[in-house]
C-alpha cells in the first residue's frame, strides 16, 4: 500500500510525463514504421513480489513496449478498416480513465445520460429515424451479436417462445445471408443458432450484393416458422450494398428480422453522392456499425441500433435485487452483453460535438477521394490490377498475373517496407490485398508515399 500511496502523492508529475509521452506518439505517427516487426518480444520475467511503483512501470514500458507498437493510429495503416483517434478522442478518452464511471445503471452520475445524447447525435449523423434506439458496444462483433440475439427473441416470438428465457429447444429458426461478415458468423455460434444455421444467399454476377430474386424465392420455399435475415451495408471486400428497400418488403412479408451489418459502409450516408447506396436501412429491425472504424475514436467503440427496445431489454436484462435501481433512465445493462461498461460514450460525445457533422462528411469525402486516387495508379500500372471497381474507401488489387501464395509473399514485403501496412482480402474466390482509407491523418501525399511503396516493389521484387 505504500507503493500505492507513493504513486498517488506523485500522480501529477507521472501523468504530465504520459501526456507528453503520448503526444509525441502522436506526432511521430507519420515517420514511424507502419507495422512493428523488431521480434525482440518481452523479457522473461517472473511476477516480482514487491512492485517498483507506477514511474518504474513506464519506464519499462518506454524501453520493452513501446518501440515494438504499430502505428495503426497513423495515416498510412490501411490495414482492416482502422480509424486513426481524433485530438477530442483522445483527450475524452484519458478522462474515461481518471474518472471510470461505470456505465451500467443510471442514478449515481450523468454518464448515462451522455451515451443517450451520443447515441441521439449519432442518429442524426446518420439521419436515421428517432425510432431507433442506440447503445454503445465494444465493437461490431458485440453489436452483430446482440442483432443475433434480439432476431432469435423475435423468431422465437413467431413460435410463441421466449428463447431468452426457455432457450433454443423446440423453436424452428433459419438464417438468410448472401455475405455475412466473419463477426457475423462468430454472432450466430455465440446466440446458439450457429454457423449452420445459414443459408447462402446467391450473390449478383462478380459481386458481393444478394440476389434479391433468389432471397424471394427461398424464403418463400423455408419451412422454417422463424426467419432472419441478415443484409450488408458495404461489404468487406467489394463494398457492395444490398438491396435494402427491396429485402425489406421481403421481410415484412415473411415476417422476418432485418440486421444490417454496417459496420463502415454505413458512414456512406454522410455523401450525398452515396446516400443511396443505403435506401432502405431505416426501414431495418437493427444495425451495426463501428465507432473505432470512421468515427475515429480509440478502441474499443461499437455502434448498435434497435428499433425494438423491449425485445433487446427482454434479452439482456436478468432481475437481480442489487441491480433494482430506480431511475427513469434505461439501464444499458439491460441492453447490452456486459454488465459493467466502460464510459466509452465520451470519446463519441466529444469528437461529434468538437468536429460536427460536417467535419465528418469532409472526412469520409477525403479517405475516399484517396482510395480512388490509390485505384487510378493502380489501374494505370504495369505491374498491379484492380480487381474491382473502387466505390468507396477499399482499394482491392494483387500483382499483375500473381497466383495466391504469390500475392501473400508480395503483400509481406509491400508491408516490410514500413512505409504502408494492408491486409490480405478475397475477391470471388482468388487471393487479393486490400488497402482501406479511414483515417483522419491521412492525406494525398501519403497516397503518393504509400505508391512510391509499391512502385519500388515491381516485377521480380514481388514474389
Amino acid at each position: 500500500m505504500a507503493q500505492l500511496e507513493e504513486d498517488a502523492v506523485n500522480f501529477e508529475g507521472l501523468a504530465r510525463d504520459v501526456a507528453q509521452w503520448s503526444s509525441q506518439f502522436q506526432a511521430e505517427l507519420k515517420n514511424r514504421p507502419v507495422a512493428a516487426s523488431t521480434g525482440r518480444g518481452l523479457p522473461k520475467r517472473m511476477l516480482a513480489l514487491n512492485g517498483n511503483g507506477a514511474r518504474s512501470a513506464f519506464d519499462d514500458f518506454t524501453a520493452h513496449i513501446a518501440p515494438q507498437l504499430s502505428a495503426s493510429a497513423g495515416p498510412r495503416y490501411l490495414g482492416f478498416v482502422t480509424g486513426g483517434a481524433t485530438p477530442a478522442s483522445i483527450m475524452a478518452d484519458w478522462l474515461v480513465a481518471a474518472t471510470d464511471q461505470n456505465v451500467a445503471a443510471p442514478g449515481d452520475s450523468i454518464a448515462t445520460e451522455v451515451e443517450l445524447q451520443a447515441a441521439s447525435w449519432l442518429l442524426e449523423l446518420f439521419e436515421l429515424p428517432s425510432s431507433f434506439e442506440g447503445i454503445l458496444t465494444s465493437g461490431a462483433t458485440a453489436s452483430n451479436v446482440l442483432g443475433a440475439l434480439c432476431a432469435r427473441q423475435h423468431a422465437g416470438s413467431q413460435q410463441n417462445l421466449d428463447i431468452a428465457k426457455a432457450g433454443l429447444s423446440g423453436s424452428e429458426i433459419e438464417v438468410f445471408a448472401a455475405t455475412p461478415h466473419a463477426s457475423m458468423q462468430k454472432a450466430f455460434s455465440f446466440s446458439g443458432l450457429g454457423r449452420d444455421a445459414i443459408t447462402f444467399v446467391p450473390c449478383l454476377p462478380n459481386s458481393e450484393k444478394m440476389d434479391t430474386n433468389a432471397l424471394k424465392s427461398m424464403l418463400k420455399q423455408s419451412k422454417s416458422k422463424g426467419k432472419i435475415v441478415v443484409a450488408s451495408a458495404g461489404t468487406v471486400t467489394g463494398t457492395d450494398f444490398d438491396d435494402l428497400r427491396e429485402i425489406s418488403k421481403l421481410c415484412k412479408i415473411h415476417k422476418a428480422w432485418l440486421h444490417v451489418d454496417g459496420a463502415f459502409g454505413l458512414f456512406a450516408r454522410l455523401m450525398p453522392s452515396c446516400k443511396h447506396w443505403t435506401e432502405g436501412i431505416e426501414l431495418a429491425d437493427s444495425i451495426t456499425a463501428d465507432a473505432h472504424k470512421w468515427l475515429n475514436v480509440p478502441y474499443d467503440c461499437g455502434i448498435f441500433f434497435c428499433k425494438h427496445p423491449k425485445i433487446l431489454q427482454q434479452t439482456c436484462s436478468v432481475a437481480a435485487p442489487y441491480l433494482d435501481i430506480d431511475n427513469i433512465l434505461p439501464a444499458f445493462m439491460d441492453r447490452g452483453i456486459e454488465n459493467s461498461r466502460r464510459f466509452r460514450a465520451l470519446p463519441v460525445w466529444m469528437s461529434l460535438l468538437a468536429y460536427g457533422k460536417n467535419g465528418y462528411q469532409q472526412l469520409v469525402e477525403k479517405n475516399c477521394a484517396q482510395a480512388l486516387a490509390l485505384a487510378k495508379w493502380i489501374s494505370d500500372s504495369n505491374d498491379y490490377e484492380l480487381l474491382v471497381e473502387c466505390k468507396l474507401n477499399v482499394v482491392v488489387f494483387r500483382p499483375v498475373g500473381s497466383r495466391d501464395k504469390e500475392v501473400k509473399i508480395a503483400l509481406k514485403k509491400i508491408n516490410s517496407t514500413g512505409k504502408v501496412y494492408m491486409t490480405p482480402g478475397i475477391w470471388q474466390g482468388e487471393a487479393a490485398i486490400r488497402a482501406a482509407f479511414s483515417n483522419w491523418q491521412t492525406s494525398m501525399k501519403d497516397v503518393k508515399i504509400v505508391c512510391n511503396a509499391l512502385e519500388s516493389l515491381t516485377g521480380k521484387d514481388l514474389v
